[in-house]
């Protein structure tokens, strides 16, 4: 619903709440009580529940077009924007997606490093550990990145999926004991 940047669903939201780079925006406090539940569920910070929709998802890199290079969890369980926090801070292409940052070379001297003022030399060397992470990047250009819901990859989300994973947690009977 949220992704297929042509469906109908997603012309709406996208009309409603705005998008950056085809990308849904979280409201503020403008937005309806239902979009605030929904984004927060998808950022992983509704407190009552964690992250357990985030955690329950797994980006599977195709070409790269449609997974942000710092925002998305496309390498390991953290965004780069997290591990490379000040990377991410001095960077000027924040919502550059893989493909870009690819295409512009993310290689020494490479064009994708385009930084708000020039980088110390301990920046210079997380930039080097983060090149190490995108050695191993392969993109296939005749494949579309794809969300993998893992709890059942055959079949991909449901509710009922949703609501099993939920309800399926044991319980504590927090009245247990004797007076």
């Amino acid at each position: 619903m949220v992704v297929d940047r042509e469906g109908l669903w997603f012309r709406v939201l996208s009309a409603r709440y705005g998008g950056v780079e085809g990308r849904l925006q979280p409201c503020g406090r403008e937005g309806s009580v239902w979009w605030k539940d929904i984004a927060s569920i998808r950022d992983g910070s509704s407190s009552m529940l964690g992250s357990w929709f985030l955690d329950s998802l797994r980006l599977r890199l195709g070409n790269g077009v449609d997974t942000l290079l710092w925002l998305d969890r496309w390498v390991s369980d953290v965004p780069f924007c997290e591990k490379f926090r000040r990377l991410y801070d001095l960077s000027d292409n924040k919502l550059a997606n893989v493909a870009q940052m690819f295409q512009w070379g993310w290689d020494v001297g490479g064009e994708a490093w385009k930084w708000r003022r020039r980088l110390w030399v301990w920046e210079e060397e997380l930039l080097k550990e983060c090149r190490l992470f995108l050695l191993t990047v392969t993109l296939q250009v005749d494949y579309a990145d794809t969300w993998r819901w893992t709890p059942d990859i055959a079949n991909g989300y449901t509710t009922s999926g949703a609501y099993r994973l939920l309800t399926n947690t044991t319980q504590v009977n927090v009245h247990s004991g004797g007076s």
